[in-house]
């Protein structure tokens, strides 16, 4: 009873996104989503633990309209982070561990995916998905080359496995406090905040002459994005396989991310 009691609004946001995305795209979709979401949030959860920087349990953000049934889940640190290591450790678990379920999402909902014609201009229903570039080749390493005039529609896990890669580069954005800002901060230090600075501006750019899809986004980043604070040893750098870890990371961004995601 006392775990129920204090993970109380935890559980019912956890179950009322269940709900929600179970709605909007049926429960293949709701079990693969909630399971890249979940596994995200809990690599954060996890270091924090082992680092011993207070933290919350995962809050889920229940959205009752399409196409995704969520905006998400956060966890909240309560207290300073120790170390530079720390702080890497704590923002690249996260992306890592939603795309150990995220990628094979994407592998099986493509085998049950199906492929048909393109539907007409006239088929507002249509929704258009851009591909990242991981995503592009999992497609060709799964159902091969598709003729002209058809298109894969995707089965639920298909689109939640997306949606995994989706997140996992808005989270891998090297800005502020976002995971990406997290690892760019403990790669660099305060030279991150010039980093920052030119990411933020690239994509208010790609929000203002690309894809205003983005703006409102663009504009919490503009709010919240250029400043990160510094953990408790801001001065002892990281040893070299979390450097090569970090690169490593900001390719996985490069293949997950797409300017223009969604195509009404």
């Amino acid at each position: 009873m006392e775990f129920l009691q204090k993970y109380r609004t935890n559980i019912i946001l956890f179950f009322c996104t269940a709900c929600t995305t179970y709605l909007v795209n049926g429960p293949y979709y709701s079990i693969a989503i909630m399971t890249i979401l979940l596994s995200h949030e809990m690599g954060h959860f996890v270091m924090c633990r082992k680092y011993g920087v207070e933290a919350t349990a995962p809050y889920f953000i229940p959205v009752p309209f399409p196409p995704f049934g969520t905006f998400g889940a956060v966890i909240k640190m309560k207290s300073h982070i120790p170390s530079k290591k720390a702080l890497f450790d704590i923002g690249a678990a996260g992306p890592l561990a939603g795309l150990v379920f995220a990628i094979p999402a994407v592998i099986i909902g493509l085998s049950l995916s199906e492929i048909r014609a393109v539907p007409t201009t006239a088929d507002t229903h249509y929704l258009g998905l851009g591909e990242p570039f991981l995503f592009t080749w999992l497609s060709w390493l799964v159902v091969g080359d598709v003729a002209e005039g058809l298109d894969i529609y995707l089965h639920p896990v298909a689109f939640a496995g997306w949606a995994g890669l989706f997140v996992t580069a808005l989270n891998l954005l090297p800005i502020g406090q976002l995971d990406g800002g997290h690892i760019i901060y403990a790669l660099f230090g305060e030279k991150s905040e010039f980093i920052y600075k030119v990411g933020i501006f690239a994509f208010c750019c790609i929000a203002m002459f690309y894809y205003p899809g983005w703006i409102l986004f663009a504009v919490l980043l503009l709010i919240f994005g250029f400043r990160h604070p510094a953990p408790l040893d801001a001065h002892t750098p990281l040893d070299g396989r979390r450097r090569l870890i970090g690169l490593g990371l900001l390719v996985i961004f490069a293949l997950c991310f797409t300017p223009a995601p969604l195509k009404f």
